[in-house]
């Protein structure tokens, strides 16, 4: 029989109701993918993201720049250009990211067995 959970078993972890990391979520992921290699403006990055509407991409992207994972830099041309880029910040979960990424090329045909399974 196992021990019972300690009661603070995340005493030392934040309190905050929101998540601590962002990287949950559906395109959160996805965007630093696309912002690994550079800055990009918002139909480069619309494009490959397909399904993504232009209001989920500013939220999201909103969200990241409020986390401090990304930049937005506007610059002063006709027609106006904006372009993000990944902080310094941003970058540093790049290779949780890519260890993610190795388990799902991993572990992704079992996965989607089991869940076919259910």
């Amino acid at each position: 029989m196992t021990r019972p959970l300690d009661l603070d078993l995340f005493a030392g972890c934040e309190q905050d109701t929101r998540p601590m990391i962002r990287i949950g979520d559906k395109w959160t992921t996805k965007l630093l993918v696309c912002l690994r290699d550079g800055p990009r403006r918002f139909g480069e990055l619309s494009r490959p993201l397909r399904g993504i509407t232009p209001k989920v991409l500013t939220e999201s992207l909103r969200a990241m720049e409020r986390d401090g994972l990304v930049t937005r830099t506007e610059f002063a041309e006709n027609p106006p250009r904006v372009e993000y880029a990944l902080t310094p910040f941003g970058r540093t979960l790049l290779e949780p990211l890519a260890a993610i990424c190795a388990w799902t090329a991993q572990h992704g045909p079992t996965l989607k067995e089991v869940r076919a399974a259910s």
